[in-house]
């Protein structure tokens, strides 16, 4: 059986490092494991007014159903995560009764400065809280964008990092079945 993963990342630069850390991911997915991406670019800002959902929001929410678990590439602005990932998950949130997050296990990446967006994917797993996300615990992605790990184009080409991709998106498969029984 593949289980369906959607990739949501939160930076919306085609040159981002997060993009990087998805591409890979989806690129090296392992035995059983799909990655779709989703694409932010044209979702406006959640609004209740909003009498319709726009096309995007309405291809993101369908990416959403048809998922088994999410990954989410958490870049940091401002100590907190970016306002694009953070305005998926309250789209999805106000679907009936959370049916869309509730329940569902997701991993968290991340590639910034300094910490690696450390502070933001904490602040995330208090969203996965609210949410009922259950996030992955271990391995954690914690990746410098600034200290060569990427290449000009955001790619990643460090072998380390690499490496804990793969490792968590195994463990993100086993949670995933886990969590299915």
């Amino acid at each position: 059986m593949t289980i369906n993963v959607l990739a949501i990342c939160g930076s919306l630069r085609a040159k981002s490092t997060n993009r990087g850390l998805v591409r890979y991911a989806q690129a090296h997915a392992p035995s059983g494991m799909r990655i779709h991406v989703a694409d932010l670019l044209d979702v406006p800002f959640y609004n209740a007014d909003l009498a319709e959902k726009p096309a995007a929001v309405q291809q993101l929410l369908k990416q959403m159903a048809d998922a088994d678990a999410l990954l989410l590439a958490c870049p940091e602005y401002n100590y907190s995560m970016a306002p694009a990932l953070k305005n998926a998950l309250d789209w999805a949130s106000r679907e009936p009764d959370n049916h869309l997050l509730s329940g569902k296990p997701v991993a968290i990446m991340g590639a910034g400065g300094g910490m690696g967006t450390s502070r933001a994917q904490y602040h995330l797993r208090q969203s996965c809280v609210y949410l009922n996300l259950h996030p992955l615990n271990q391995p954690e992605v914690f990746a410098n964008a600034f200290a060569g790990g990427f290449d000009n184009d955001g790619n990643l080409i460090d072998e380390k990092i690499q490496a804990n991709v793969v490792k968590q998106l195994q463990a993100l498969l086993l949670w995933q079945q886990q969590l299915a029984k």
